[in-house]
């Protein structure tokens, strides 16, 4: 996730919509509320909540650079990936890193 100032943040869910949903609306007191952080840039998803921790503590380490280098491979204008899964319904069985 990012903000206008491309600031970063990592972090992994099982419900992307309805985590997306609270740091849009400033529900979750912390890192992303104090930055204005609320744009999703990008995701991936896993088929469990261990393979999505291990991939969050991976991109966590990694150098900036990198980071800005996994993004814009798949979203060069930096676009809020939030408005194509807003209406969408997503799995519980699903766990994604954000």
């Amino acid at each position: 996730m990012s903000n206008r100032s491309k600031m970063l943040y990592v972090g992994y869910t099982d419900n992307l919509i309805h985590r997306i949903r609270e740091h849009k609306n400033k529900k979750i007191d912390g890192f992303t509320k104090k930055y204005n952080i609320t744009k999703l840039v990008y995701f991936e998803k896993f088929d469990s909540p261990f393979h999505a921790e291990h991939r969050e503590k991976q991109l966590k380490a990694w150098h900036r650079d990198w980071k800005i280098n996994l993004i814009e491979g798949v979203n060069e204008n930096w676009v809020d990936l939030y408005e194509k899964f807003r209406d969408a319904e997503t799995s519980s069985a699903l766990h994604f890193n954000i």
